[in-house]
């Protein structure tokens, strides 16, 4: 037998090699083998089997790793097509299905010493006191740890072992997992009743999960002719969309099937993922649900994907990578909050989530369900030219109106202030959280951006403190009196005078603000309020995340200050204000989506406020209060946003009336990209000469010129139909020589252009 192998070093092709006696039977597409290469042994994925090779004097498979086949055919299928449409080497596609923790050759289950209670002797011996104390917590948990037992006792590995000798329990080596929530105590919950809008949207997707073709694992075939159109649900905020979620995953439970469901990685928080838990902790459709994300250790991670890949876990919630996990009989698969841009990777492959959770479902026949409040141009476009299916839910759950948004004009601020700046807070944004610290409710201040100042300026030359890597200023970090680089991380002193050598002026001073002045600041105006600010300087340790929301959700915290982590996922029926510093920072960056990103960032933080029984308020300050993304964010009218940006669209031909493909060359020397990148020009214009509909915009600097010590140049294609450009990019990029020092990424379908 042969088997063909792609190795886990990115050559962009398979080996064939023979499968030695010993290991007949035991190989199969997906297993993980190790291989003589060279003069090494490197591992690698059996991607086929053959009846024999064109090449002679084949090597033998060297063994094997782990046990089970890590790697189901469905995987590897989505794998190469990961390879193929995001123009990246399958071994690196290989490489993001499965996980490291998962992949490494020491990956294994931790195992640990456990006190087993056996059944009590018809004459129970005569115990010290301190043993009959240690008995007693033994006799009631009746199989614990034994580290737990001797913090719980506070004893000694020698008076469990004299239990031992008496035959009153077991000590033994069991499999201890790694769950990162097994200190949580999760109460089982029961479905709620649906409201009208809710009732159709679930009998939807359960009727297109009656219809699924039966499963077969084996089967790599496209079901694109038999799999349902995918769901779009566009429900506002506290619609209840996350019912949906649940009692469409309580169906596909009941006909024998598994589900995915994809939150962004801000919005995996210990509430989200404890409402799951406790709804298919007890039941007939009781399962283990198993959490995949960045902030669980390597041990951790391990344990959980092999629990999905043995069966016990049907349901996987979890962050971008979660799409890849190998579900038992996979029925449905949800992607929440599916406009946020967290679900793109940023390195090679560089996939996106949402998208690849569409084309495995119809590659696999299963349900795909997008559920957002503020849905991506693009999915909306494909529900209304009827690609999706769309689901309405415009009402909130118990009838609660939207809260009522207010906006500040920051221009009419600034004229009443004095030298001509306005404050942070604008005199109606305090007057609320005033009255909000006196009615004993809770208020949210949002601010995406961290530190205490943005940049450090001479009022004299005009010197600003720039990061040397980066074409960025270095933000002002009060906490430990540094100035920070949040792009590369660069890190230094704050200067005493003015750093340019002609200068020295003394009287530097900051500009801009971040959260750590906005908490600062609320801390000097109301000295009584409990606050706290969230953001990546605050969160420092695992689980500091899971501590200040569980505070805010005891009450004990009044005002919550943070960035782009505190505006989505979040229920806290308290909350009666959210306020949003500044609406224009993300409004004016280079980018055609800066107005979508806007539009859905205010209606997101704003969904935060009145969830209770009392009805909420939001103040938005902006410096361009009349922008369309704030006035339709201000009135929640995602159809008008919709149409209006649709036409901005359509007339300069971006997406969703195009695709992109955005080619980035970058190296340290600037004239040498810049040749590079019109050499790279003249190539796509002779080889996609035949290209009707193309258009190649660029060789340009990107907006964000150096990075990380690399000058950038970018070149644009758009077209509308991407689906042969990937195939032609790779040949491209394969064959075009460049400067050793001059590297090209490209990017498919990108969420950013910076």
């Amino acid at each position: 037998m042969i088997v063909r192998v792609t190795l886990e070093i990115a050559l962009r092709k398979e080996f064939d090699y023979r499968i030695p006696r010993e290991l007949e039977g035991q190989i199969g597409v997906g297993t993980r083998v190790k291989v003589p290469f060279g003069p090494r042994t490197i591992t690698g994925v059996v991607t086929a089997i053959v009846g024999e090779s064109p090449h002679t004097n084949l090597r033998e498979v060297s063994g094997i790793v782990g046990t089970k086949g890590a790697l189901t055919p469905r995987i590897l299928a989505l794998a190469r097509w990961i390879g193929e449409y995001y123009c990246c080497p399958v071994e690196l596609a290989l490489k993001s299905v499965l996980p490291e923790a998962v992949r490494r050759e020491d990956a294994k289950w931790r195992e640990r010493l456990h006190v087993t209670a056996l059944p009590a002797p018809p004459e129970v011996p005569r115990l010290t006191q301190r043993q009959q104390e240690v008995w007693n917590i033994v006799e009631e948990w009746r199989e614990l740890p034994l580290q737990e037992l001797l913090r719980l006792a506070e004893t000694t590995v020698e008076t469990v072992r004299k239990l031992e000798d008496k035959g009153l329990l077991l000590l033994a080596q069991r499999v201890d997992e790694r769950d990162p929530y097994a200190r949580e105590q999760i109460l089982p919950t029961l479905a709620i009743p649906l409201n009208p809008e809710q009732e159709v949207a679930t009998k939807a997707v359960n009727v297109a999960l009656d219809g699924l073709p039966a499963y077969d694992e084996a089967d790599e075939g496209d079901h694109s002719a038999t799999a349902p159109r995918p769901f779009l649900l566009h429900g506002v905020t506290g619609s209840g969309k996350t019912e949906v979620y649940l009692q469409s995953i309580d169906h596909a439970l009941s006909l024998g099937r598994g589900a995915i469901v994809l939150v962004p990685e801000i919005s995996l928080t210990p509430q989200t993922v404890e409402r799951f838990k406790a709804r298919f902790s007890s039941g007939p459709n009781a399962t283990l649900v198993a959490v995949l994300h960045s902030h669980l250790s390597a041990g951790e991670r391990h344990d959980e994907w092999h629990k999905i890949r043995q069966g016990r876990a049907r349901i996987v919630i979890g962050a971008r990578s979660a799409i890849f996990a190998p579900v038992d009989r996979l029925g449905l698969i949800v992607v929440d909050e599916e406009h946020e841009h967290s679900y793109k990777q940023e390195e090679s492959p560089r996939y996106h989530a949402r998208d690849v959770a569409v084309v495995r479902g119809r590659r696999e026949g299963v349900v795909v369900l997008l559920g957002s409040a503020t849905p991506s141009l693009e999915s909306y476009h494909n529900a209304k030219r009827g690609k999706y299916q769309l689901l309405e839910m415009p009402s909130r759950v118990t009838e609660q109106r939207l809260p009522v948004v207010r906006v500040v004009d920051l221009r009419v601020e600034s004229r009443k202030a004095r030298g001509g700046m306005p404050g942070i807070f604008s005199e109606r944004l305090r007057e609320a959280i005033h009255q909000r610290l006196e009615r004993k409710e809770q208020t949210i201040l949002f601010l995406n951006r961290r530190g205490y100042s943005t940049s450090l300026q001479c009022p004299k030359c005009g010197h600003v403190a720039g990061c040397p890597n980066c074409s960025v200023s270095l933000t002002y970090h009060r906490s430990t009196n540094r100035l920070l680089c949040h792009i590369c991380g660069h890190e230094e002193a704050v200067p005493s005078k003015c750093p340019a050598p002609e200068c020295g002026n003394p009287a530097i001073r900051y500009s801009g603000l971040g959260t750590e002045r906005v908490e600062e600041t609320l801390a000097k105006m109301f000295p009584h309020a409990r606050i706290a600010r969230m953001d990546r300087d605050t969160l420092k340790k695992k689980d500091d995340y899971r501590r200040v929301l569980t505070e805010f959700r005891l009450g004990r915290i009044d005002v919550l200050v943070g960035t782009q982590m505190i505006a989505k996922g979040l229920h806290f029926p308290n909350v009666t204000l959210v306020g949003v510093l500044y609406a224009d920072l993300s409004l004016h960056v280079p980018d055609f989506r800066a107005g979508e990103r806007t539009f859905q960032l205010l209606v997101q933080v704003s969904g935060r406020a009145g969830r209770g029984d009392v009805e909420g308020e939001v103040c938005v300050q902006s410096f361009t209060p009349f922008h369309p993304a704030i006035q339709y964010a201000r009135r929640h009218d995602y159809l008008g946003f919709f149409e209006q940006e649709m036409e901005f669209r359509k007339e300069l031909q971006y997406p969703p009336w195009s695709r992109i493909a955005l080619l980035t060359l970058k190296g340290r020397n600037e004239d040498k990209v810049k040749l590079s990148a019109e050499h790279v020009r003249k190539e796509l214009r002779v080889r996609l000469a035949a290209w009707k509909d193309l258009v190649i915009a660029g060789p340009a600097p990107a907006p964000l010129l150096r990075a990380e010590t690399y000058f950038r140049y970018q070149i644009m294609l758009r077209t509308r139909s991407m689906g042969r450009m990937g195939a032609a990019l790779t040949q491209m990029q394969s064959e075009v020589t460049l400067p050793d020092d001059v590297q090209l990424a490209i990017d498919i379908d990108p969420v950013s252009l910076m």
